[in-house]
């Protein structure tokens, strides 16, 4: 692995376009590539509160959750997210465009490969925010709150936090709790401190798993592309996830067994689950360690199909359980 990156302009400190074809990507395609469509299906956490809190059968949101409107409302709310993560992703792509020549992957972003110039990337990153934050308000105040501190935390992240080690993956964990939290705030459901912990801890597993895969790939170029991974060192990032690891499983396992839950749900089946986000976290580590994956969380989802099949088949398991279709 490192003996391929050392011989690649990545670790050399050489950019990464230099060698590039003279094809130039349109600036429509450029800026839609920016917006990393790839990348929305982190904001499924969105319909987190659809699932659990519009199953909550001491709402009167359990009653409405099938109508309409409802579903709708989740399904604008994943939108608005998917709009203003691709902001985030164009304000970080301009920030970063320097660093992103010399990573071996990166230097294809077309912000960094000269296709979409930086006034393009910043005057559409204003459109799109501000057109995004003005239908999350139309929803409701509170969700356009939350989708405001989302554009400010990833923004700050951008420019001071993913430099501060630990913070940094804190941070992008964060941003997850901020999608699960936005959707459930959107159609007006109570949010559960389990849904709180149980997706920070999620969302920091991938976030190390995610500097781990940088660490390693780039090797003795990592600390040119990104200097906080000079901070870390895959031993310490192997001894955070496993301790993340632990504590995301048992926080979800205490979850799906406890006597709230049970009440909550009107059943006791749900920790019939617990299987699923078993394998799929042995299965991301197995991705990570054997297979060099980690780089992308979307990507490792998308293209890994036991990883996609143990995700759908809990998501199908998780509805079919605390709704109950077939039961009069």
């Amino acid at each position: 692995m490192a003996r391929s990156v050392q011989s690649s302009p990545a670790a050399s400190g050489t950019p990464m376009n230099i060698t590039r074809s003279s094809s130039r990507r349109s600036i429509p395609v450029s800026l839609l590539l920016s917006l990393r469509p790839q990348q929305w299906t982190k904001n499924l956490l969105v319909f987190a509160g659809l699932l659990f809190a519009g199953a909550d059968r001491s709402q009167v949101l359990y009653q409405k959750t099938l109508e309409s409107r409802v579903i709708l409302t989740a399904l604008e709310a994943f939108v608005i997210f998917c709009a203003l993560s691709g902001v985030v992703y164009l304000i970080n792509d301009v920030l970063d465009r320097d660093t992103d020549q010399r990573h071996p992957l990166k230097s294809r972003r077309p912000i960094a490969a000269g296709d979409l110039p930086v006034p393009a990337a910043i005057g559409a990153a204003g459109l799109i925010g501000v057109g995004a934050l003005a239908a999350a308000f139309s929803i409701a105040p509170s969700f356009g709150l939350v989708a405001a501190a989302y554009v400010v935390l990833q923004t700050l992240y951008s420019l001071k936090l993913k430099h501060i080690v630990i913070l940094d993956a804190l941070t992008l964990s964060i941003g997850f709790v901020l999608r699960a939290v936005g959707g459930a705030v959107a159609i007006g459901a109570v949010i559960s401190h389990w849904l709180l912990v149980c997706t920070i801890l999620l969302a920091l597993f991938m976030a190390l798993a995610k500097r781990r895969h940088e660490l390693v790939l780039l090797a003795d170029g990592a600390i040119s592309h990104r200097p906080i991974l000079g901070e870390y060192s895959a031993y310490l990032l192997d001894q955070m996830i496993a301790v993340v690891t632990a504590s995301t499983l048992i926080a979800y396992i205490f979850y799906t067994i406890s006597p709230e839950t049970e009440q909550k749900f009107g059943t006791g089946w749900l920790g019939l689950t617990i299987p699923f986000p078993l394998y799929g976290i042995f299965r991301y580590l197995y991705l990570v360690h054997q297979r060099e994956g980690g780089g992308s969380p979307a990507d490792l989802l998308l293209n890994d199909r036991p990883l996609l099949a143990c995700v759908t088949l809990w998501v199908i398991a998780v509805a079919l359980i605390i709704y109950q279709p077939f039961v009069p």
